[in-house]
């Protein structure tokens, strides 16, 4: 990835000069390992992970904090400023927020795999320190006192001796004239006051009255409106169009081909969707045409039983069943979308040498690359711009979106608002690819585990870069395929864990967790079989393969099975386990490590009548390191348990001659309101650096239901979704 990246001295003295009676503050620190920039951001790799933490402060006190992580209703908007104004001294009410663009300043812009605290803890709070310590600086002068008889607290320094106060925004003009301390002084944890506090969302008010401005909202002078019609079958392309009909309904300005299919250009969206409508186009059906995704489940099955790359062996690996009774099963996981509210849309406004965008991004900077490749510009010629985003979930790391739109204006000649409908979204956006799970596990005449294999077999993430020849082959490649599978957190003797790669049509991508949730789904629900088939309760067996103060290594992870274990531990207190339930009714757990990182526990309770699944009640326990915020993260597990519910009953995508079934909410049904099951969540309080929360919530759940469900009525499902 490169050394870590100073600003460089122009950079530093334009940021300056722009903001005139302002203390400009940028840092670029340390960035994390190569790793976690390639598997979480979904960006090519840059000198830096964490860009830019920039914090401006002008005359009136307000403190604008420019974040480089897009607000996707995770909360990052409040939990990142939170983390600055901490370290700052600043009043929580003087806090502003703005959204980077990928340039020189900030060369690296996307949001993906939980990592915007976790990326920017650090890097946020040495630069609130940073402004800190100049602004203190310049109040000592002022009173020619010294410096550590003054403190920084709800946007002023105060002489404490004294009691003399100055507001920073007195203290710009002095403190823009030091020199920017190299290695500012953090607080202790006994010194935080804003960080742990249930902070109202800063977006929340203008969010919920309608004045936020998503992507979708986005208006720029002389913009038209445009929709696409694509191939109806995967790999399709356009053999011939009509646009005569389409040209004759009123406000229709021009009709295009473009590399994704014909664009209709107009005065309105209205008059765009109705020429869309009117457009004759003949298809020519690629080699993908044929693609059935029930057959492709049957190939999964029977390559899942074939030897594969082994991700992981330890003691005698799979040679190790033969030490006791053994057990076998095939768990089953769908193509899923990502279906968020807001549907796929860009602004964009190409011109002869540059290009602008208004795009609602997770992957700013790839982007702004892509576009830049595809009109054959340079890359500082591209300028993009991200609002907030109305649901991401990873489709939005994809930016087929992002370059449809450039596309789409440069063959217009003007500015151009691509719109996607409902349906578009379900039929042209990347999936999370199906995959089957052969599991297989021995327990001795005591019932512990002492064996344990797990083959999974699907496809890659197509919508990044496709494996090379070596990786094709590579241990590591395909563990990144592979979480929640290889990186099996229990102390068992003997493991061995492998992937066997099956070539799909299906654009797939980055979905909530990746490939954590399939695997997990039937590490989870297996390790249940194997206790149920020892004779020993589900949650005793998952302790007994967990101790404190335990490390277990898996490639480059470091599994803390302490923190998992008291995680565990909590949930099933709090859930009263073992207590008994109504008739009909069963409770189910599950836990995981999510990329060797956050610690998580669901306890789930259903209930079944007369054949039907409801989900009583979930109790999560959760260790994700220091919380900046409690708020935001129960919004997270509980948006986690709803989007993993989704997929318990009825989230699936199915493909017949190569075409997407579904096309709506209606056909691809999430949790609505009445089906959401009551929550508890117990935050385990921790030292550790924060970690993630977007993702983590989400693979655990569906093993716990489906362990619950067993519980009720003595039936094994392994194969989602529940309503296949």
């Amino acid at each position: 990835m490169g050394d870590p990246v100073a600003m460089n001295r122009r950079c530093f003295v334009q940021a300056v000069g722009a903001a005139g009676a302002s203390l400009v503050v940028a840092c670029h620190l340390p960035a994390p390992a190569p790793r976690v920039l390639r598997e979480r951001c979904g960006d090519r790799p840059a000198e830096a992970f964490a860009p830019n933490a920039f914090v401006r402060i002008d005359g009136d006190g307000t403190v604008t904090i420019t974040l480089t992580k897009t607000e996707i209703g995770q909360g990052v908007r409040t939990a990142l400023p939170m983390i600055v104004a901490e370290e700052l001294g600043a009043a929580w009410s003087s806090i502003r927020v703005a959204h980077a663009s990928p340039g020189a300043v900030f060369p690296s812009v996307g949001t993906g795999g939980s990592w915007s605290v976790g990326g920017t803890w650090l890097p946020l709070r040495k630069a609130g320190a940073t402004a800190r310590e100049m602004l203190i600086t310049a109040a000592a002068a002022r009173w020619s006192v010294a410096r550590a008889e003054c403190r920084a607290e709800d946007g002023a320094i105060v002489h404490a001796a004294s009691g003399r106060r100055l507001s920073f925004g007195e203290l710009v003009a002095a403190a823009s004239r030091l020199p920017v301390p190299v290695d500012a002084t953090l607080k202790e944890a006994g010194q935080l006051t804003l960080i742990g506090q249930r902070i109202p969302r800063l977006d929340g008010p203008a969010i919920v009255t309608g004045g936020a401005r998503f992507g979708i909202d986005a208006r720029v002078p002389g913009m038209r409106f445009a929709v696409v019609v694509r191939p109806p079958a995967l790999g399709g392309s356009v053999a011939g169009f009509d646009p005569s009909a389409a040209r004759r309904i009123p406000g229709v300005r021009s009709v295009v081909q473009v590399p994704s299919g014909v664009a209709v250009v107009a005065e309105s969206t209205w008059a765009a969707l109705r020429a869309r409508e009117a457009l004759r186009v003949t298809w020519s059906d690629g080699p993908a045409a044929a693609f059935d995704s029930a057959r492709f489940r049957g190939e999964l099955a029977a390559a899942a039983r074939r030897d594969g790359i082994v991700t992981r062996k330890e003691g005698e690996g799979r040679r190790g069943l033969r030490s006791g009774r053994r057990v076998e099963a095939l768990y089953e996981y769908p193509f899923q979308a990502h279906a968020p509210v807001e549907p796929m849309n860009g602004v964009a406004d190409v011109r002869a040498d540059r290009a602008e965008l208004w795009v609602p991004t997770q992957a700013a900077s790839r982007a702004r690359e892509k576009v830049a490749a595809a009109l054959g510009l340079p890359v500082d010629g591209v300028d993009v711009h991200v609002p907030l985003v109305g649901g991401g979930f990873g489709r939005r790391l994809g930016i087929d979106y992002a370059v449809e739109a450039a596309q789409v204006s440069r063959a217009a000649g003007e500015p151009v608002q691509v719109l996607w409908s409902r349906q578009d979204d379900f039929h042209h956006g990347h999936f999370q690819p199906a995959s089957a799970h052969h599991m297989a596990g021995a327990a001795d005449a005591k019932g512990r585990l002492v064996a344990w294999a797990h083959t999974k077999a699907g496809s890659y993430l197509s919508v990044l870069d496709a494996p090379t020849a070596e990786e094709r082959t590579s241990p590591a490649y395909w563990r990144d395929s592979s979480w929640g599978a290889y990186d099996i957190p229990y102390s068992i003797r003997s493991i061995e864990t492998a992937y066997v790669p099956v070539d799909s049509p299906v654009p797939s991508g980055p979905w909530r967790a990746v490939y954590s949730p399939s695997c997990t789904f039937a590490r989870e629900c297996f390790a249940d079989e194997m206790a149920h088939a020892a004779g020993v309760d589900p949650l005793r067996f998952r302790l007994e393969m967990l101790a404190p103060g335990r490390i277990v290594e898996a490639g480059s992870l470091k599994l803390d099975q302490g923190r998992l274990r008291n995680v565990l531990a909590v949930a099933g207190d709090a859930a009263g386990w073992g207590k008994p339930l109504p008739r009909g009714w069963g409770r189910g757990l599950a836990c995981n490590i999510y990329d060797g990182e956050t610690c998580i526990a669901y306890v789930a309770e259903v209930s079944v009548e007369d054949g039907r699944l409801r989900v009583q009640r979930v109790v999560c326990a959760v260790d994700c390191g220091i919380v900046i915020n409690p708020s935001g993260v129960e919004a997270q597990i509980e948006g986690g348990i709803a989007f993993a519910l989704s997929t318990v009953l009825g989230g699936e995508i199915t493909f017949r001659a190569g075409r997407v079934e579904q096309s709506s909410y209606r056909d691809y049904p999430v949790v609505r309101m009445d089906q959401m099951p009551r929550v508890e969540i117990h935050i385990v309080p921790s030292t550790v650096s924060p970690t993630g929360m977007g993702e983590p919530p989400v693979p655990p759940l569906a093993p716990a239901v489906l362990n619950a469900l067993f519980a009720a009525t003595g039936r094994r499902v392994r194969r989602l979704p529940l309503s296949a």
